[in-house]
């Protein structure tokens, strides 16, 4: 059975034990379980099977693609989702209520023959099996990660006085794209100088000068699968209170990486990282979470903060981002993306993390 098949198999269990069935809309939940990418369909599962419903300009492709569910291209949508209600014995409907427009979920509500639930339900059961990443997930992940640090490589010897940041954020696109990406995972972050305590700051044609920091926060996109991660280079020799803030912005950052584990709350890591970097004097420059869950999306479950109580699990995949902020000086942040594993967790980065002077 391949992954496909074995996601919508869980899906349609999970139908059956509710007595509910399913209406997926969202175009990466739908990639998850079909392995169809951008299909501006609509999954709809119930506790006896799976039906893609694409309209013609998917319709090739879809049967061409999708063996985990039954395709049917739709001439009237509202009309064949009904003949599957009926078939299935639906009785209530959920939706993706993060995905859709009240209006939107009224018109559901309208012209569908069942009860459509205004419920979080569906997005919670989702949002559980892909908090959790198999191996091919893993795999891909890898894949996203690979590209961006050969690409970073690429652009390097770019760093020196006198280069502007939007240039090195042109020049690192064309890089990861020509090494097999879809896309950048989110805009470059490439900025430099005082721009640094700008935890998203944005390129512009401020140019790298001589004892600069210039931080790279960077991804690309790899059938889906994104990457996520920070360096922090030094152009030329850093002052004492750069390396200093550098050093200690590192230890919190491995200190972090050594307390990811199969049971330990998101908080606790989001804590170990702050505790440490208050303690040294910077309380109130960090001020944003440890890290979050990546995987289809950028930004995923968990959220690696002081208020999430998500209990990490093998499989579960977080970013490691702590950072030192200083206004109209500089900035550092540190950030791998992890696979947390049986007893600890593993980066998906092999670029080293000490301080680099280019």
């Amino acid at each position: 059975m391949d992954i496909y098949n074995n996601r919508i198999s869980r899906l349609i269990k999970k139908s059956r034990e509710l007595g509910k069935s399913f209406l997926l809309t969202n175009d990466k939940n739908i990639y998850y379980f079909t392995g169809l990418w951008d299909s501006n369909g609509y999954l709809f599962v119930g506790k006896n099977s799976a039906v893609l419903l694409v309209d013609f300009r998917y319709g090739e492709v879809a049967k061409k693609t999708v063996t985990s569910a039954k395709v049917i291209v739709f001439n009237k949508l509202f009309e064949e989702l009904n003949n599957l209600i009926k078939a299935e014995q639906t009785e209530e409907l959920l939706l993706e209520t993060n995905q859709i427009t009240v209006s939107l979920f009224k018109t559901f509500s309208d012209k569908l023959s069942c009860i459509v639930l205004d419920s979080e339900e569906l997005n919670i059961i989702v949002d559980a099996m892909r908090i959790v990443k198999d191996d091919a997930e893993r795999e891909l992940l890898l894949k996203a990660q690979q590209i961006t640090e050969r690409a970073l490589d690429a652009v390097l010897p770019m760093l020196k006085p006198g280069v502007s940041e939007r240039d090195i954020a042109n020049e690192l696109e064309h890089q990861i794209k020509i090494r097999g990406a879809q896309s950048v995972s989110f805009d470059l972050i490439t900025i430099t100088g005082k721009k640094t305590s700008l935890p998203h700051g944005v390129p512009s044609d401020d140019k790298i000068r001589q004892g600069d920091f210039f931080t790279f926060d960077i991804g690309s996109t790899y059938n889906g699968y994104h990457s996520d991660m920070t360096r922090t280079y030094a152009v030329g020799e850093p002052d004492d209170e750069m390396i200093k803030v550098y050093n200690i912005v590192l230890t919190a950052h491995n200190l972090a990486m050594q307390a990811v584990k199969p049971g330990v709350k998101c908080s606790e890591i989001d804590k170990i990282a702050r505790d440490f970097i208050y303690s040294s004097g910077y309380e109130g420059y960090f001020g944003h979470a440890t890290g979050h869950g990546v995987g289809l999306d950028i930004h995923e479950n968990p959220t690696v903060s002081g208020r999430c109580d998500t209990v990490l699990e093998k499989g579960m995949v977080i970013t490691i981002e702590p950072g030192i902020y200083l206004p109209e000086k500089f900035g550092v942040r540190i950030e791998d993306t992890v696979i947390v594993t049986e007893d600890g967790c593993e980066s998906f980065a092999s670029l080293p993390k000490e301080l680099t002077v280019l």
